[in-house]
């Protein structure tokens, strides 16, 4: 009996992966992210993440100004060994290149959003905020699900230390005016 042939790409490098070997990987399944140089595959999401990221994308896409945009899963390369997917990011408009672009630079980026799933909780609380910080990313956001509701936990980046500080904890209505103005009601999702 042989065994079923695998992928080359299952056997990392010795040094592991690079931000520009994701783009170069045939068949890499979707949404699959580098962090510390390893692949990290994405599990199937729940309806809580689909429809905590569908309502935070338009009300972001509606108050975010002119010279920003909005973006859902698109890969930013923090340095050679690290490309996280957020699960939205708002970026300078001037970072937008084409529609066949696959990814930005931490330094068009103003806002990465991580929606934290059972599967992600260790990556999206703790590995990737620090990642967005080393890279200088101004502002972060952390979203929880708390009996079914989402929390936000809004952080900026401190310039003196290069560390996320909490600005704010969002239970019902996520009000806010950095990095733009934002008014949602959070008990939206229970409409989705």
């Amino acid at each position: 009996m042989t065994s079923p042939s695998l992928p080359d790409w299952v056997f990392p490098p010795p040094r592991g992966f690079t931000a520009e070997d994701l783009d170069h990987i045939p068949d890499l399944p979707a949404h699959t992210e580098l962090i510390d140089g390893s692949l990290v595959f994405v599990s199937p999401q729940a309806s809580f993440h689909m429809c905590v990221v569908s309502l935070l994308e338009g009300e972001m896409r509606r108050a975010a100004p002119a010279d920003y945009r909005v973006r859902r899963e698109m890969s930013v390369i923090l340095n050679p060994s690290q490309r996280p997917e957020p699960d939205l990011c708002v970026v300078s408009a001037s970072a937008i290149r084409d529609h066949g672009q696959t990814f930005f630079h931490a330094q068009d980026v103003i806002l990465a959003v991580e929606v934290v799933s059972p599967e992600s909780s260790v990556r999206d609380r703790r590995r990737k905020p620090v990642l967005y910080a080393e890279a200088g990313i101004p502002h972060f956001w952390r979203v929880e699900e708390q009996g079914g509701k989402p929390v936000v936990y809004v952080y900026e980046l401190d310039p003196a230390t290069s560390l996320y500080a909490l600005t704010g904890l969002h239970h019902d209505r996520l009000k806010l005016t950095v990095p733009f103005d934002l008014d949602l009601d959070l008990g939206e999702i229970d409409r989705m």
